[in-house]
This record gives structure tokens, C-alpha cells and sequence, in this order.
């Protein structure tokens, strides 16, 4: 009866697979303690962030979030592919049209099940991303604590004793503290924006991958539906035999075929904006450029073009200290106090004639 629950005995890298080599196993497919969802979840959601730093504690509870998803999303695969196995047992019993082709829907089903437990593995490495902000966010914690204790402790001493001379000293420290802590959160600005892109660019990447692939599985499926012989029959009618057995092999191949040579330049569904969005995208995108470009300063001083003026470096301090000897009691003059500036540029400032 054609019985198999795989459609590739040896599981062959796809194209896409090769174009983007999929991530490790998911830390939530192992060490499970509470078992499927239940009390599991609701433990993880409420005791997420209790003990970490105040400004990750937002995030832990995201983070914490997302694992449970990730347990769903594990016991749906799971759950399909026992799915798709009954369903297969159920038809066996049945006419032959109905029996070969809720076989094939059972591998079909089941295939959908493996892309399920393939899409786990991807999001978990979004949610890897995510935590190392969390992270980066508990690092910075210790040092706005230090600024805001320093800030504290030199409001109280103001308030006690004004003229204390640890008041200085605590300034002091509040001068460097802040500098640590601009540091801090410059960095954690800094990889806050990064780290979000790169992991909704992984989650959405799994995401359109996985919708594509389930979408062709859908087509091929209806199409294996058709091979059932739906005309009624009076009692006592026999149905012709059926003939769909290579039918739906080659289906189930073809759908095979899709599903390895499927890439993201083959997407079916594409995201297209509208002229106003696409108009207000690319104007915000060429501010963040031109702000990432900077100025450009290299020509803003003509170059010396007197290369007779220069003179080795040995000699330098000779004459450094001849001119301190002999202008000690000579007037400073400096370019700017010159009617033309540098490079012989007039400021359009005219020395005024001195009153006697």
C-alpha cells in the first residue's frame, strides 16, 4: 500500500538548507521537567525576571514568554506527526481510492510536522538574540545604581552638613561614575538596535520559510484529493476500480521536489508597499545614511604648498627656544588677529588705528 511516513528515506540537505545552514537543536527540546505546558508555563511567565536586575526584568519576562511558545510549537509538531500516523492507520480499512490517499495525506501531514520542529530550532535562535540584550541590560544595571547612590549620598551630606569636605570627593566620584555609565548605555543603545534586527530577521526568515513550505504541502494535498472518487452511488453499485496509486506517488514527489529546491528568491508571497510607506521608508533610510556618513573635513584646510618653510626635525628645538629667548617680552600675534586669515583669507576685520 505504498506505506511510508517520510518522503526522503535519506534526509538530503535542501536548497535552502544549503543556502542557510540550519541552527543547532533547540535548548527546549531537552531537560524538560515540568512536561508539556501546564504548570510549566505558567511558573516560567510569573518568576520571570523576580530576581534579576530592575532594568532586564521586562525582558527576562519576554524571554521567559518565548520559551513557552517554543514548547507549544515543539508539542504541535509532535502532535501532528501521531496525527498523521492515525490518520494513515484509520484509512487502511477503507476502499482503496480512500486508503491510498489518507495514506498520502499522512505523509503530507507528517512533513508538516518536521517543518514544525525544524521552525523550533530557528526560533530558538531568535530567542537566543533577544537574551543577549537582556544580558547586555543587567551589565548597565550596576552602574546607574552606583550614579544614583553617589547622587544620593551627596544630597543627604548637602542636607546635613553642607560644609563637609567628603562633598568633593563624592562629586568626584559622581564625575567618573557618570562617565562609566554614559559608556554603558551608549554600548547598550548601540547593541540593543543591532541585536533587535538580527533576531527578527532570523524569526521572520523561519517564519516566511516555514508559511511557504506549509503552503505547497496545502496545494499538493488538494491535488491528492482529487483522486478520490466522490460520484454517489445507488445501493448495490459497484465502484470502478481504482487506478490512483501512481497518481499519487508522482504527487507525493512533485511535492518532494518543491519542497528541496525551495528558496527565499522563489517566494510566492512578496510584501509590497504602498507608495506613501515605501516614499516614508526610503526618506527615513537616507536620513540614518547621511547621519552615518558624516561630513567629509578633508578638504576644509587648503594644503602648504611652501615647501621651503619645512625643516628637519633635529632643528625644531633650537629654534623653539631661540624664539622663547628672544619674545619673551615680545607682543603675541596669532593668525586670527591678522586682517587676512589662514591661507590669505580676508575675515573682513580691519585693524582699528590705536588713540594716543
Amino acid at each position: 500500500m505504498h506505506r511510508t511516513y517520510s518522503m526522503r528515506a535519506t534526509r538530503a540537505p535542501t536548497a535552502s538548507q544549503i543556502q542557510n545552514p540550519p541552527p543547532p537543536p533547540s535548548s527546549t527540546k531537552a531537560h524538560r521537567f515540568f512536561g508539556r505546558g501546564g504548570i510549566g508555563h505558567a511558573l516560567r511567565r510569573n518568576t520571570a525576571g523576580a530576581f534579576g536586575p530592575e532594568l532586564a526584568k521586562k525582558l527576562s519576562q519576554l524571554v521567559k514568554m518565548e520559551k513557552n511558545v517554543m514548547r507549544s510549537l515543539e508539542t504541535v509538531a509532535k502532535e501532528r506527526m501521531e496525527v498523521a500516523q492515525q490518520l494513515s492507520l484509520w484509512g487502511e480499512g477503507g476502499d482503496e481510492d480512500v486508503s491510498d490517499v489518507t495514506d498520502k495525506l499522512g505523509v503530507l501531514l507528517y512533513e508538516i510536522g518536521e517543518l514544525e520542529d525544524q521552525y523550533v530550532d530557528r526560533y530558538d535562535q531568535y530567542r537566543v538574540t533577544i537574551k543577549s540584550i537582556r544580558n547586555i541590560e543587567a551589565s548597565v544595571q550596576p552602574s546607574r545604581d552606583r550614579k544614583q547612590k553617589i547622587t544620593d549620598q551627596i544630597a543627604q551630606l548637602k542636607y546635613k552638613e553642607p560644609n563637609s569636605p567628603r562633598i568633593v570627593v563624592l562629586e568626584q566620584e559622581l564625575v567618573r561614575a557618570e562617565a562609566e555609565s554614559l559608556v554603558a548605555e551608549a554600548q547598550l543603545s548601540n547593541i540593543t538596535r543591532e541585536k533587535i534586527k538580527a533576531a527578527y530577521t532570523y524569526q521572520f526568515d523561519a517564519l516566511r520559510e516555514h508559511c511557504e513550505k506549509v503552503a505547497i504541502i496545502a496545494g499538493f494535498g488538494k491535488h491528492l484529493l482529487e483522486l478520490i472518487d466522490d460520484t454517489p452511488v445507488t445501493p448495490g453499485e459497484t465502484r470502478a476500480a481504482y487506478d490512483g496509486y501512481e497518481a499519487s506517488k508522482a504527487i507525493i514527489q512533485d511535492c518532494e521536489d518543491s519542497l528541496t529546491n525551495w528558496v527565499t528568491q522563489n517566494a510566492a508571497v512578496s510584501a509590497k508597499l504602498s507608495t506613501r510607506a515605501r516614499t516614508l521608508s526610503q526618506r527615513r533610510r537616507n536620513n540614518i545614511k547621511a547621519r552615518t556618513e558624516g561630513h567629509d573635513l578633508s578638504g576644509q584646510d587648503a594644503p602648504l604648498n611652501d615647501r621651503d618653510s619645512w625643516v628637519q626635525a633635529g632643528q625644531h628645538k633650537d629654534e623653539y627656544e631661540d624664539e622663547d629667548e628672544d619674545d619673551i617680552d615680545a607682543p603675541s600675534h596669532s593668525i586670527l588677529d591678522s586682517e587676512t586669515g589662514l591661507n590669505g583669507e580676508n575675515r573682513g576685520r580691519n585693524q582699528e588705528p590705536i588713540l594716543a
